[in-house]
């Protein structure tokens, strides 16, 4: 009788993940896009490759592409990924730092909590003086 249960939870749990196109649309459309961006680069800058090879009476040749082709395509790659890492660690830093942003949303906080807890009929300066003493009394 037990091993019918583990099988039935099994069987329910398998039913409720989603599909695996529902589960990762996400990274999914983003690979999508990624493929077919890197793709149009690789196009767009083989025509013009060539262009640039006829313009001056030379031959498009693949060893002379693919070298001009990656170095574009890393160079597009590091400025991104900077751009992406300076953004998510500096609003990181900051955010810890305390910019004024950061601090607008603790007050909006704070505010909101002392409402709600005035509401309950609870004053926020005692109970800001109670786990004060209580902080104090635990690091003595």
């Amino acid at each position: 009788m037990g091993s019918l249960a583990t099988v039935d939870s099994a069987t329910d749990e398998a039913k409720s993940r989603p599909r695996f196109h529902r589960a990762y649309s996400f990274g999914i459309v983003t690979g999508i896009f990624f493929i077919v961006s890197w793709v149009g680069q690789f196009v767009f800058q083989a025509i013009a490759v060539r262009n640039d090879a006829v313009e001056h009476g030379s031959e498009f040749t693949w060893s002379d592409f693919f070298p001009q082709f990656l170095s574009s395509t890393f160079e597009n790659w590091q400025s991104e990924f900077l751009q992406l890492v300076w953004q998510a660690a500096g609003l990181m830093l900051f955010y810890f730092w305390g910019s004024s942003q950061s601090r607008e949303g603790e007050e909006r906080v704070e505010s909101k909590i002392d409402a709600l807890l005035e509401d309950r009929g609870i004053d926020p300066e005692s109970l800001d003086r109670v786990v004060k003493d209580r902080a104090e009394g635990k690091r003595s």
